[in-house]
């Protein structure tokens, strides 16, 4: 096991970690599409600014020079007082220690590094719920991801739903993000939307104009291509919705949906129908390689759980967010 670094490692490493991703992929979620070999290095060497990713990966190192098998990688991304942990395992190699050495590793760097939490995610229906609570994670926070397949969508049914906005609204498509002029009001939306929040925040919105500015950069620097739908209040210009869609280099016959936030004082106006059909609309044409659109919402989120029925999306795997205290970890990790 060693120390490692995605911007100076080999493209024979790079490689070998596609296919130990897609290994753990087939074994855990095999309806997901495998990973591509492209941008996987600027996906994991890029961070936001303030931010730092550290890697350990586990490796056969009986092969010659310039030949690379990488078994098992462990990642912890610093930010804000938590570190987000992300462990993974060839599947014939799992309950033999190495996820727990993996961890170890990682949360003596995050006990140096002077944090005081980890968080992780972990996939529901997989050995890494065990795996967690074993090892003292808590349980905080529980989001259940949903999947639409764009080829059975009702598009005659989403037209009316993208008209479905009352006036005095517009609905403006932005492909790569928001332009310059509405960075501000779009950051006010997502500060508004961060005080109803609960979760863990393992990956924080922006909500600054400078901040989002540079999530944006970075989102294009690690190969994923954002997409931008908003909802304008015509009288005052503020942006009063928005859903943002992320299409991956990586697998880019999947897309990821991020944020969907509609302002307080402007809900019960159909805009969040209407801004995620548009969306749909907008990315069948701009992507036409993309089959599936993946969300995930809180259990208690009952309206945007009822949108996303509409819209055809089918309930697919619980996600649980766990947190642990660093020091008690470990502790708890430390040989005997």
């Amino acid at each position: 096991m060693r120390e490692w670094d995605p911007r100076s490692a080999s493209a024979a490493e790079i490689h070998s970690l596609v296919e130990t991703v897609n290994a753990v992929l087939a074994a855990d979620l095999p309806d997901d599409p495998p990973w591509r070999d492209v941008q996987v290095r600027d996906y994991l060497a890029e961070t936001m600014p303030g931010e730092r990713r550290i890697c350990w990966v586990a490796e056969d190192d009986r092969l010659p020079d310039g030949e690379s098998q990488i078994y098992a990688l462990v990642s912890i991304l610093l930010l804000g007082d938590i570190g987000v942990l992300e462990i993974l395992v060839e599947p014939h190699l799992r309950r033999r220690g190495l996820g727990r050495e993996l961890l170890a590793v990682a949360a003596r760097r995050a006990y140096l590094e002077g944090f005081s939490s980890i968080g992780v995610e972990a996939i529901g229906g997989t050995p890494a719920i065990g795996f967690y609570e074993a090892l003292g994670f808590e349980r905080e926070y529980v989001e259940t991801r949903s999947v639409l397949s764009l080829d059975t969508v009702d598009w005659a049914s989403l037209t009316t739903m993208a008209g479905g906005i009352s006036s005095g609204y517009r609905v403006e498509y932005h492909p790569g993000g928001p332009p310059a002029a509405l960075l501000e009001a779009y950051a006010h939306a997502k500060a508004q939307a961060q005080t109803d929040d609960d979760d863990l925040e393992l990956t924080p919105r922006s909500s600054d104009p400078e901040r989002l500015r540079e999530s944006l950069e970075t989102l294009h620097r690690r190969g994923l291509k954002p997409y931008i739908v908003l909802a304008i209040h015509e009288a005052t210009g503020a942006v009063a919705g928005l859903t943002e869609v992320v299409v991956p280099a990586q697998h880019p016959e999947r897309a990821d949906q991020y944020d969907t936030i509609v302002v307080r004082e402007h809900r019960g106006y159909g805009i969040d129908r209407a801004i995620k059909a548009r969306m749909l609309f907008e990315l069948r044409g701009a992507e036409p390689g993309l089959g599936q659109v993946q969300t995930w919402n809180a259990q208690h989120n009952e309206s945007m759980l009822k949108v996303n029925a509409e819209l055809g999306y089918q309930s697919d795997r619980d996600w649980f967010e766990y947190i642990a205290d660093v020091g008690q970890l470990v502790q708890r990790l430390a040989p005997s």
